[in-house]
Order: C-alpha cells, then structure tokens, then sequence
C-alpha cells in the first residue's frame, strides 16, 4: 500500500480550528516555534483557546499575536517572564493561566501521548504548584497526581518533512514538538524543506509519520525566524 501524502494548504490546514480548541504549540522561546501556523490561526480568529506552551514567547512575535489578538481563554505554561502583555493580562483577569513545572509540563504532554492519563510525582509539594492537586498515599509518602494533558490539535515546526509527515527537527527545536505531535488528536506541521517519500531514513526521523496529520511546506521563513543562528 502507497504511503499516504500528507501536504496541505496553509489556509485549509489551520480552518480546522475552531473556537474553543485546546491547542499546543511547540517550540522553547524561538527553537521549535511554528510561526507560521500561528499567524494563520491569528487571521482564521477562533476564540476561547486554551494554548498549551512551554513559555508565551516575547512581545510581538508567536503566542503573543494570539493573546493581542484576545482569541486566549487559558494558557497551560511554564512561564510567562518574558511578556509584559501576557503578565498584564493575567493581573488584569483577561486570562486564565496555569503554571506548571518545565519538566512536569514535558511529562504530562509525554503521558498523554503514551496513552496515560496521568503520574505521581512528589515535585511541587508545599508549594503553590500543589495548590487544588489530588495527592495520593504511597508507600507512607504524600504524592501529587500530575494528570496527563491532552490537546484537540498541536502544531509544530520541523526543519525537514517528507511528504508523508516524517519530521525532523533541527538541533533545539527537538524541544516540546515531539511530544506535543503524539499528544494531540489532530497534528499540524509546518516543515521548512519537504522531502519525498522515502528520501528521509528512518534512523533520521524524530516523529514518525503515523502522529501527523497535515503537513504545510514554507516557502520562506519570515524575519521572525531570523533569531535562530544555525
């Protein structure tokens, strides 16, 4: 059986979100960051978004066009240190966020892609991370139950693609975006090269193709990608 291509059109790819969505974003800072998806969401306009994140990058560039842009009900992060109009937002109430734990954010997308629907970890404890958590009795010892997070979409930036969906990062990029592809019901990648079918070998792949689902070809990468030095 032929493989599957898997290339679409920027626009029709993105029009499958709607308001509402949960929606993962990859990338740490600038690495990994689809950019491109994101503008396009921004234009397409869905309200009421929770976007799952590591960070909410910087003023101006990736998840703060969505958040200027009010299309944000709560965001799953790590941080938000770097963007004043995030922080704003959040003091203000125009947002929900959530903060977790870097490592426990990675873990609870990891499991969901496992097919998980959560962990035990005593990280946090005596904390405001543990604020509200369920904690469990092991062994004599206090643990929090970390549940898994679980998106309705996730877009993610590779730096080769095939046209079957078979992703490779570059160098950073390797971040967020692998988990977030097997985390998610429906996976968007934006690739910067798109390869035939067969001309990436398989000991090269970081996300087989079976966990993507649209694939968008860039045909040149905006100066907001210009950050990244390779």
């Amino acid at each position: 059986m032929p493989a599957l291509d898997k290339s679409a059109g920027l626009t029709e790819a993105i029009a499958l979100i709607g308001d509402g969505a949960r929606v993962m974003i990859g990338g740490f800072g600038v690495p990994g960051t689809p950019f491109c998806l994101i503008e396009e969401l921004v234009r397409r306009g869905p309200k009421n978004l929770t976007i799952i994140k590591n960070d909410a990058n910087e003023p101006g560039m990736g998840v703060d066009w969505l958040l200027s842009a009010g299309m944000v009900k709560r965001l799953i992060t790590s941080h938000v240190g770097l963007n004043g109009n995030a922080i704003r937002m959040m003091n203000a109430g125009e947002i929900e966020v959530e903060f977790v734990a870097q490592g426990i954010l990675a873990e609870r997308i990891r499991i969901a892609g496992a097919g998980l629907k959560g962990f035990v970890s005593d990280i946090g404890m005596g904390t405001l991370l543990a604020e509200g958590k369920q904690r469990l009795e092991i062994d004599g010892a206090t643990y929090l139950f970390e549940p898994a997070i679980e998106a309705d979409f996730a877009l993610v930036h590779a730096a080769r693609a095939d046209a079957g969906g078979n992703l490779v990062y570059e160098a950073t990029a390797r971040n967020f975006n692998p988990l977030m592809a097997m985390a998610a019901e429906c996976t968007i990648a934006e690739a910067e090269t798109v390869l035939p079918i067969g001309d990436i070998g398989p000991d090269a792949v970081h996300t087989p193709a079976p966990f993507v689902d649209h694939l968008v070809a860039l045909a040149e990468l905006p100066e907001v990608y210009g950050v990244v030095k390779r």
